[in-house]
C-alpha cells in the first residue's frame, strides 16, 4: 500500500458504502487498514552486514576531482588537478593515490543523481532516501536501524561522530528513544573524553544504583497515568543510558587509548583519522550504525588548493579503514557508505571553483556484501548528467536496507497511524551485491 496522500482508495469508499449498514463507517475501515498494515508479512531477507560505517562529506564533494575525472574534457571541465591509474585499470583523481592502490576492496556508484540543488534538500535525500515533505519529517538510516534492531552488547545502536551532523540525522517522526547518540567530542582532540559516559564527580557505584532504582520507580508512577511516547521514549532513553554508563565494556568501546600508537598513527592524526579509527571501534563492539563527518567541502571558490589541503587526510584514513576492517575480519559483516548530498558543476566558475551539482555525483561502498573493484553507471563526457544506470536517493538506501535484511517497503507508522514505507520505491541495485 502506498502512503503518500490520502491511504484509502476509491475502492476503499466504495467499500465504506457497501458495508456501512453493517455498522463500519470511514473511521473504522480507517483502522482496519492500519492494523492490516500493522500485520502485513514481509519476506525474509539474509542480512549481509552486521552493521554500517556511514562517511558523510558535507558541502557536496566534486566527483570530477575525487573518483570521476574527465581527463579528456577541455581544461575548463577537468579542472588542473590531474589523475592515477587503480589496481583494477580504472583513471581516478590524483587526490586518492592510497584508495586507487585499493580500489578492488570497494565499489564507486558513478551515476548518483537526484533533484535538489540545495544543501538541505539535498542532505535529506542522501540520510532518509525520501525527498523533503513539508507535512512530515522522516527518519535518517540510523533511527530506522535503531528501530528495527535496537541495542547490541549494552551500546547505543546509533551513535554520531562527533555530534548529530544535521537535522536529518536525527529519528524524523519515529520515537525520540531511536535518536542518535553523539560523542560531544572531536576524536582528535587534545584530552578527548565522551560526554556522559562517565559518573559524575562524587556519585560512587552504589549511589548511582540508588538513583537507578528511585528513577524506575518515578517512571512506572507518571507510565501508568501517561501513555504518550514522550513517557516511553524517555524511559528508554535513560534504560539506555544507564546500561552504557555501568558497562565496562562499552565503555572501553569509547576509549582511543585502548589502541597502540602504530594504530592511531597509520589511521593518521587527525580528524578523519581518529574519527575514522573510533567508527571501527564502535561496529566491532556492537554499535549497529555509525555517521561521522569529515570536512568542508563547499568548493565555490578555488576548487584545486581546497581538494589539495583536505583530501590527503580522507585518503589516508579511508585507505587504512578499510584494510583494517579487512585485516580483521570484519569488513564483510560492514558495510562502509561515503556519499555526501551531491556533486559539483561540470565548467569551472568565474573564481576557480565548482557550484552545487545534483544531477549526477560519486557513492563509494565496500564490504557487507558489496563487490570490490566495481564501477556501477557511468557520468557522461563533462561529468554533467548520468549517462548509464542512474541511481537515485532511493535506490541507494533500498540497497544498504538490503544488506542489512530490513525490507525497504516496509511500512512503519508515524502520527496518527499513518503507515510509511521506510523506504518509497527504492529498487536494490544488484549488480553492487557479491
Amino acid at each position: 500500500m502506498r502512503c503518500q496522500g490520502n491511504p484509502l482508495s476509491r475502492r476503499d469508499f466504495l467499500t465504506v458504502g457497501a458495508v456501512g449498514g453493517l455498522g463500519l463507517n470511514l473511521a473504522g475501515l480507517l483502522q482496519l487498514r492500519q492494523a492490516q498494515a500493522q500485520q502485513k508479512h514481509y519476506d525474509f531477507i539474509a542480512a549481509k552486514a552486521d552493521s554500517v560505517i556511514h562517511i558523510f562529506l558535507p558541502g557536496g564533494i566534486a566527483h570530477q576531482e575525487t573518483f570521476d575525472p574527465k581527463p579528456y574534457s577541455p581544461i575548463e571541465y577537468r579542472g588542473e588537478i590531474g589523475t592515477i591509474r587503480t589496481n583494477t585499470g580504472e583513471v581516478f583523481s590524483e587526490t586518492v593515490p592510497q584508495l586507487a592502490k585499493i580500489a578492488d576492496r570497494y565499489a564507486i556508484i558513478r551515476s548518483m543523481t537526484h533533484g535538489e540543488a540545495a544543501h538541505e534538500r539535498g542532505t535529506h535525500n542522501m540520510f532518509t532516501g525520501y525527498r523533503p515533505s513539508p507535512a512530515l519529517q522522516f527518519p535518517c538510516f540510523g533511527s530506522v536501524i535503531s528501530h528495527e534492531y535496537g541495542p547490541r552488547n549494552n551500546l547505543p545502536p546509533y551513535v554520531c561522530i562527533p555530534n548529530q551532523p544535521n537535522i536529518y540525522a536525527g529519528n524524523g517522526y519515529l520515537s525520540s528513544s531511536f535518536a542518535p547518540f553523539s560523542l560531544g567530542a572531536d576524536p582528535a582532540s587534545g584530552g578527548f573524553k565522551v560526554r556522559d559516559l562517565s559518573l559524575p564527580a562524587g556519585v560512587t557505584d552504589e549511589r548511582f544504583d540508588r538513583r537507578r532504582s528511585a528513577l524506575e520507580a518515578v517512571n512506572y508512577h507518571f507510565a501508568q497515568r501517561d501513555k504518550s511516547d514522550n513517557v516511553g521514549a524517555m524511559d528508554t532513553f535513560y534504560e539506555r543510558a544507564y546500561s552504557l554508563i555501568s558497562s565496562p565494556q562499552a565503555r572501553e568501546a569509547f576509549d582511543l587509548d585502548k589502541e597502540d600508537a602504530k594504530t592511531r598513527d597509520r589511521y593518521g592524526r587527525n580528524a578523519a583519522g581518529q574519527r575514522m579509527l573510533m567508527a571501527r571501534r564502535l561496529v566491532e563492539a556492537g554499535v549497529r550504525m555509525v555517521t561521522l563527518t569529515y570536512g568542508s567541502w563547499d568548493m565555490h571558490n578555488a576548487v584545486t588548493p581546497g581538494m589539495r589541503a583536505q583530501m590527503p587526510a580522507l585518503d589516508q584514513a579511508l585507505a587504512t579503514l578499510l584494510l583494517d576492517l579487512e585485516e580483521r575480519g570484519t569488513l564483510q559483516r560492514t558495510l562502509v557508505m561515503v556519499s555526501s548530498e551531491f556533486g559539483r558543476t561540470p565548467k569551472i566558475n568565474q573564481t576557480a571553483g565548482r557550484d552545487h551539482w545534483p544531477k549526477v555525483f560519486s557513492v563509494l561502498l565496500a564490504g557487507g556484501g558489496i563487490k570490490g573493484g566495481l564501477i556501477h553507471g557511468m557520468s557522461d563526457a563533462t561529468a554533467s548528467e548520468p549517462e548509464l544506470d542512474p541511481v537515485g536517493p532511493e535506490d541507494l538506501a533500498t540497497t544498504m536496507y538490503h544488506q542489512l535484511g530490513i525490507i525497504a517497503d516496509k511500512e512503519l507508522m508515524a502520527p496518527g497511524g499513518r503507515p510509511i514505507e521506510i523506504v518509497d520505491g527504492g529498487q536494490v541495485v544488484k549488480s553492487l551485491l557479491a
